[in-house]
């Protein structure tokens, strides 16, 4: 056995050495909130609004993105936390863990002290039953495929718990950190899975419970009073300062930001690029964090005709002016994207040059190609119009505006696109049909092997049939050595780019709104909501 060891007291003294400053619009670390020397306040209500009913609770069923995975964090803890600042695994439920040389079995030491919120105490099998709850519900989970080659788990004592696979999965402690693979209790696997989305059969380990949900209205969480094992990280282990907090849903964005600069709410989430710089201004701080994972982008189904052709994909790629779309439908807080992962992942590897900026050049891949201007200026071969169907969810509100410029831009060069919007089950309803040519979207994990998970032949919707990508997207899952892994995710990632199986457009940042009064609101290493056992108000 090769040991990666956690220690609970390595990661308090690392949390010691953080140092909260204000965020400023663009000077400051991104995840914190302004911070001086206050003493935390305990008690208090805090409203947060968000775009997006979370649909289902259920920690790992499908959800609404990150709006759910706000809620259902508060819910829930993991195995191990990543910490934002450093990528490292910290301990959580899991006090450390230790991986066999060729990634393939995994050993979580738990702590003795935790309870789920019906008093039942966390053991090795609430683990085993969890991930073994996971698997079973097959696609109805989003964390399925994180558990590739699962053998099952074993309860080695009462807090020990194995995890084995019959291949390689060196991207498994990285995954057990996200909320889809938190620890649920005994109550909750009773309830059949399918039956568990208003989240009245929810158990878990995590800082708050649910006191009520109404559908496409609010959920409202309580504090649990005997909380006490948050990641050192967070600076508070101990009962969340606040008293309850609840998750309001308000779709429209210009009425979030009318809800918190009104004094309706403490906190908004899926702040617009237009809103940042008046809120900035105007003196509510920012909570901001460039999103790591598959950036937002062009994703092909090559099984369709018009887009099997590379040729075609990459005449796509030259029409896109990525730098316009970024500075019109969002600001500076938002990268342009350089390849299918964002900055901020592990392993992210440059590709930019792989995406200029060059019309002519894509009008000359389609004349080689075959595709001639018609009469309406929408090019035609063998009597075809070039007309793409794409798809897109409508739960990102610049998306629209991304996609009307792109949309122009292909059409400057012959391509007529149609662009269909719809909420996040639709979207993966029309996606699992395979009737689309290309989908828009993006993807948040602080893991390199997200590509494997958008784009294997095992587990993408686009039909993507290319062995040397398989084998690099598999071989990095199987590389226990990280620089190894390294090498492998930038080789998949200049294979993504030269084929143009995806075209990046942007990355996505995680932004959140808050009054003046609350305090550490943070972000984690996915740019998604911390456990908010640290957040507080000031009293009025």
């Amino acid at each position: 056995m090769s040991t990666r060891r956690l220690t609970l007291a390595a990661a308090l003294a690392a949390a010691a050495g953080l140092i909260l400053t204000a965020c400023a619009s663009g000077a400051a670390p991104a995840g914190t909130t302004a911070a001086d020397d206050a003493t935390p306040v305990a008690g208090g209500d805090l409203t947060f609004a968000i775009a997006n009913d979370p649909i289902s609770l259920n920690p790992s069923g499908t959800g609404s993105g990150n709006d759910t995975l706000y809620v259902t964090r508060q819910l829930v803890d993991s195995l191990l936390y990543q910490n934002p600042d450093s990528g490292a695994l910290d301990p959580w439920l899991a006090t450390s863990y230790t991986a066999n040389d060729d990634a393939t079995s995994f050993t979580f030491e738990l702590r003795t002290d935790v309870t789920f919120s019906d008093g039942t105490p966390l053991t090795a099998a609430n683990v085993k039953a969890t991930f073994d709850d996971i698997v079973a519900a097959g696609a109805l989970s989003q964390a399925v495929s994180s558990f590739v080659g699962y053998q099952g788990t074993e309860v080695v004592d009462e807090h020990t718990a194995r995890v084995d696979f019959a291949s390689p999965n060196a991207a498994f402690p990285n995954s057990t950190a996200a909320v889809a693979l938190g620890i649920v209790g005994d109550a909750t696997l009773a309830v059949p899975y399918d039956q568990r989305a208003d989240g009245a059969a929810v158990v878990g380990t995590g800082p708050f419970t649910l006191e009520a949900y109404t559908k496409d209205v609010e959920t409202v969480l309580t504090a649990r009073d005997d909380y006490a094992w948050a990641p050192g990280a967070l600076g508070n282990d101990g009962r969340a300062h606040l008293d309850s907090v609840t998750f309001q849903i308000v779709p429209e964005a210009s009425v979030r930001t009318g809800s918190l600069t009104s004094d309706q709410v403490d906190v908004i989430g899926g702040v617009q690029p237009t809103d940042v710089d008046a809120l900035d201004q105007s003196g509510y701080p920012l909570v901001w964090r460039g999103n790591p994972g598959v950036t937002f982008g062009l994703s092909f189904n090559v099984s369709r005709p018009l887009v099997a052709d590379v040729a075609v994909r990459e005449a796509i790629s030259a029409a896109i002016d990525a730098t316009v779309v970024r500075d019109t439908a969002l600001n500076d807080y938002f990268n342009v994207a350089t390849s299918a992962l964002a900055k901020t992942t592990p392993s992210y590897a440059d590709q930019s040059s792989y995406f200029s900026y060059d019309p002519e050049r894509a009008a000359d891949l389609l004349d080689e190609a075959g595709w001639r201007e018609g009469a309406d200026g929408i090019r035609e071969k063998d009597g075809q119009p070039l007309a793409l169907d794409l798809l897109w969810i409508t739960n990102f509100g610049p998306n629209q505006t991304s996609l009307e410029l792109i949309q122009q831009q292909l059409k400057q060069v012959g391509i007529d696109l149609t662009l269909s919007g719809s909420t996040v089950p639709e979207f993966l309803e029309k996606q699992s049909a395979g009737d689309f040519d290309l989908a828009w979207g993006n993807v948040s994990r602080a893991d390199g092997d997200i590509l494997r998970v958008s784009f294997s032949k095992a587990t993408t919707r686009y039909d993507i049939d290319d062995p040397e990508l398989e084998a690099l997207l598999q071989g990095q899952l199987a590389a226990g050595d990280p620089a190894a892994r390294d090498a492998l995710l930038a080789d998949a990632q200049e294979r993504l780019a030269s084929q143009y199986y995806q075209i990046p457009v942007h990355e996505l940042t995680s932004i959140l709104g808050t009054q003046e009064v609350v305090h550490d609101i943070t972000l984690g290493a996915d740019s998604r909501l911390n456990p908010l056992v640290a957040a507080w108000k000031q009293a009025d």
